[in-house]
C-alpha cells in the first residue's frame, strides 16, 4: 500500500474513532435497526422500497448506509443513484425519488416547489455527511504543494497558467516547480462540491475570483469530468492537472495544503468537523431545516475551510404510512452513531456532533403520512 493510501486509511480510522466516541454518548438517537429509541420500528421491521438520488461526493457513504440498512431490514429495499446534487434535487422535487443527497441545501425557491412532492407539506435538509474538499493535483516530480486562497482562485480563474508562476513559487519557496502549463479540471455537471468550492473562493480570494458561488462551472472551456469520479479520472490522466474533489475520492493524487491564517494545513475529517463546529446555523429556516452557514474565512489552523456538508433532503409528509415509516427508519439509521461509524469507515468522513445528531433525530421523528 502506498503513502497516499496509507493516509486515507489513517483518516478513515480517525473518523471511526470520532464515531465510536459519539456512540458512547448514548441518548435518544435512532438505532441501526431502522427504528429509534424514541419509539420507531422494531428491529428488522422496516419494509418497502425507497429510492434516492444525488451527490456523488457521498457515494461511498450512501453505499455503506444502504447496504447496512438492508442487511438489518431484509424486507426493505433502498437504492441511491449518484447523479450529482443538482440532478438529485430535481428528481426529488419532481417526485421521482423519496429522498435526495445534496452538497448544497435547498434554496428558497426549491423549498417553495417542494409542496407538490411533499403532499402539501415541505421539504427539509439534514446534515449527514461532513467531509473536506481536497485540492487534488498530478504534477510529475512534485509531491508536496502549498496554496493560498488567492493562488487557488487564480489557477481556476485562468489568470495563473504556469506551475512556476510567481504566486505559486511564493507559496512554495522550497519547491522546484516546472515551467509547465497548468490544466485546471472542473465538474461538468451541476455539483454541490462545485458550489462549496466556489463559495470558498468567493469568500477568501478577494477580487481574484469574480464568478461568485455557483453549482455549475461558470467559465467556458477547459477540462472537466462528470461526477466526482470523472473529475478525479481526468486529473489522474494528465501531467500538470489540478482539480477539486471530496477527499475520500482523492486516491493516489497529490493533495495541496491550504493556507489558513499564517499556516498551510492538511485536510482531515477532524479539521473539517472543526470548521463546521465554528460555523453558525443559517437563519430564516424552519425548526427542522438544519442548514449550516459555513464560515470559509476561519483563521484557526485547526479548521479546514474547504469543507462540504452533504444533506439528506426529505419531505415532512409522504403519501402513505409505509413510505413515511421507511424514510424515518432509513434516515434514522443514517444519523445514528452506527450510521455515522459506517460512513467514517467507508469514506473517512467526520461524524456529526452530538448536538447535530440530536436535532436531526427530532426532525426525522416529525415525518408523517398524509391524512
Amino acid at each position: 500500500m502506498n503513502a497516499r493510501k496509507n493516509k486515507l486509511v489513517a483518516l478513515a480510522a480517525l473518523g471511526l474513532t470520532g464515531a465510536l466516541a459519539l456512540s458512547a454518548c448514548g441518548g435518544g438517537s435512532p438505532s441501526a435497526d431502522g427504528g429509534s429509541d424514541a419509539g420507531g420500528a422494531q428491529p428488522g421491521a422496516a419494509s418497502g422500497q425507497l429510492a434516492g438520488a444525488g451527490a456523488s461526493s457521498a457515494e461511498s457513504a450512501q453505499g455503506a448506509w444502504t447496504q447496512n440498512f438492508i442487511a438489518l431490514n431484509p424486507e426493505a429495499q433502498v437504492t441511491y443513484d449518484s447523479v450529482g446534487s443538482s440532478a438529485g434535487r430535481e428528481q426529488f422535487l419532481a417526485g421521482g425519488v423519496q429522498f435526495a443527497g445534496s452538497d448544497a441545501a435547498l434554496t428558497e425557491d426549491e423549498l417553495a416547489q417542494s409542496a407538490e412532492a411533499c403532499q402539501g407539506g415541505t421539504a427539509f435538509d439534514l446534515p449527514v455527511y461532513i467531509s473536506p474538499i481536497a485540492v487534488v493535483f498530478n504534477l510529475e516530480g512534485v509531491e508536496d504543494l502549498q496554496l493560498s486562497a488567492p493562488t487557488i482562485a487564480g489557477i481556476f480563474a485562468g489568470t495563473i497558467t504556469k506551475w512556476n508562476d510567481p504566486a505559486i513559487v511564493a507559496d512554495n519557496p522550497e519547491a522546484t516547480l516546472p515551467d509547465l502549463a497548468i490544466t485546471p479540471v472542473h465538474r461538468s455537471d451541476g455539483s454541490g462540491t462545485t458550489e462549496n468550492f466556489t463559495s470558498y473562493l468567493s469568500e477568501t480570494a478577494g477580487d481574484v475570483w469574480t464568478h461568485g458561488e455557483v453549482d455549475e462551472w461558470p467559465i467556458e472551456g477547459g477540462q472537466s469530468g462528470d461526477g466526482t469520479s470523472g473529475l478525479v479520472s481526468v486529473v489522474e490522466g494528465g501531467n500538470g492537472t489540478i482539480g477539486y474533489a471530496d477527499a475520500s475520492k482523492a486516491g493516489n493524487l497529490g493533495i495541496a495544503k491550504v493556507k489558513v491564517g499564517e499556516e498551510y494545513i492538511e485536510y482531515s475529517p477532524e479539521a473539517a468537523a472543526k470548521a463546521v463546529e465554528l460555523s453558525p446555523r443559517a437563519e430564516g429556516r424552519s425548526e427542522h431545516d438544519i442548514v449550516m452557514e459555513l464560515d470559509r474565512t476561519i483563521d484557526d489552523p485547526s479548521a479546514y475551510p474547504i469543507v462540504l456538508v452533504s444533506y439528506l433532503v426529505l419531505c415532512d409528509t409522504y403519501a402513505d404510512q409505509e413510505t413515511a415509516d421507511l424514510v424515518k427508519a432509513y434516515a434514522g439509521y443514517v444519523v445514528s452513531p452506527e450510521g455515522q461509524e459506517a460512513s467514517a469507515q467507508a469514506a473517512g468522513s467526520a461524524p456529526l456532533t452530538e448536538g447535530l445528531s440530536t436535532d436531526a433525530t427530532a426532525a426525522i421523528e416529525s415525518i408523517k403520512a398524509a391524512a
